[in-house]
């Protein structure tokens, strides 16, 4: 089992690319496929798994199939229709990043119907356990290998950029919704997992008591973008995030580069934001 560091735009800890048993699970970007590739040898892998749909994850998937017509891909039935036909991931993430999509994550291909195995949650592929894990995105799923005890836990984990012990959930649009997240925390630590595998980044050895971490930082941001607007809450974010690597003793623009490539501080207020009016909406009726 090994993390490949996919060096997205040329820096490294931003995004992680897991391979345990010649299986990959969240391959990454397109833009960054190229050093999966050479980490592979050029061989392909056995399969790919998709924690989630989500650019950074899985936006090479279909590249990959390109390259190896026979690869199967395994992914949750939300996100299955939008990798076969991405027009609708597209747009939306489109009106996200604008004109440096194709800069930020490379080409976005179809996949073909035959090549993805559906999933659910609760099934055993590939000697891993599936879970259904929404609150970050609809169609979150994590990973447990069985042998090892090793979570693949996608965005669930949260980030957290070594060498710093700093946790910042991630919290783009459209999907957020804390309640969920926080059940599907829960999930994971019901697993019992000896280590979770966090594509931001690198291996955690102590997973409940990140895991408790994380629960407390989705709550702590949740709260502060309720109360500031964005360009406040974006300026909060960068201080508090400046301030903790100083008091970790961590002394560098460079972590602090590679965490904020990791969770762009542009997109935490908007995903939280479209929580809050969703769950006001009830009331309002």
């Amino acid at each position: 089992m090994r993390v490949i560091d996919v060096m997205h735009l040329g820096r490294p800890h931003v995004i992680g690319c897991w391979e345990v048993d010649g299986v990959l699970v969240d391959p990454g970007p397109e833009s960054a496929l190229q050093t999966v590739i050479e980490a592979l040898g050029g061989e392909q892998p056995r399969a790919v798994l998709l924690t989630h749909i989500h650019l950074d994850h899985a936006a090479a998937t279909g590249a990959m199939v390109e390259r190896w017509p026979d690869l199967e891909v395994y992914v949750h039935e939300r996100g299955a229709p939008h990798l076969i036909d991405p027009s609708k991931l597209l747009a939306s993430a489109g009106r996200l990043y604008g004109d440096k999509l194709e800069y930020l994550w490379g080409r976005i291909l179809p996949l073909p119907a035959e090549n993805v195995t559906v999933l659910s949650g609760g099934e055993t592929v590939l000697g891993m356990r599936v879970a259904y894990t929404p609150g970050h995105a609809s169609h979150h799923v994590c990973f447990l290998h069985e042998e090892s005890g090793t979570a693949f836990v996608g965005d669930v984990a949260a980030c957290r950029i070594p060498p710093s012990k700093l946790v910042i959930p991630p919290t783009p649009p459209p999907d957020i919704d804390v309640e969920k997240w926080e059940a599907s925390i829960d999930v994971v630590v019901d697993w019992s997992p000896e280590r979770l595998a966090l594509t931001h980044f690198g291996a955690i050895d102590e997973p409940i008591a990140h895991l408790e971490i994380v629960r407390a930082r989705l709550r702590e941001e949740a709260e502060l973008a309720q109360k500031l607007p964005e360009g406040e809450y974006e300026a909060d974010l960068q201080v508090r995030i400046r301030t903790q690597l100083s008091e970790e003793g961590i002394d560098g623009e460079e972590t602090v580069a590679e965490l904020l490539q990791a969770v762009p501080t542009a997109y935490q207020w908007s995903g939280l934001d479209r929580y809050w009016r969703k769950k006001a909406e009830p009331e309002a009726a």
